[in-house]
């Protein structure tokens, strides 16, 4: 499946509508994700649940516990303004 997915996909979890960060490094096994005011997260390929329209959606569930609380807050400083 990482043949499919290239750097700049738009990232979002099944259950969420709004993209929460873009692909960054695609590897063998794994991806890297951007996640604004949280870093870098490597993401193991078993989380992608599809890819289709540069979009790469992950099942939430199978996201390490740190990034599911960084999604949660994604958008925090857009909401502020």
């Amino acid at each position: 499946m990482a043949e499919q997915i290239e750097i700049g996909y738009q990232t979002f979890v099944s259950d969420g509508d709004d993209a929460f960060s873009a692909i960054r490094e695609v590897s063998a096994d794994s991806l890297v994700v951007y996640v604004e005011n949280a870093g870098d997260f490597h993401v193991l390929l078993d989380a992608v649940e599809a890819v289709h329209f540069q979009k790469v959606i992950f099942d939430c569930g199978k996201l390490e516990r740190r990034l599911q609380e960084a999604i949660g807050h994604a958008h925090d400083a857009e909401s502020r303004r």
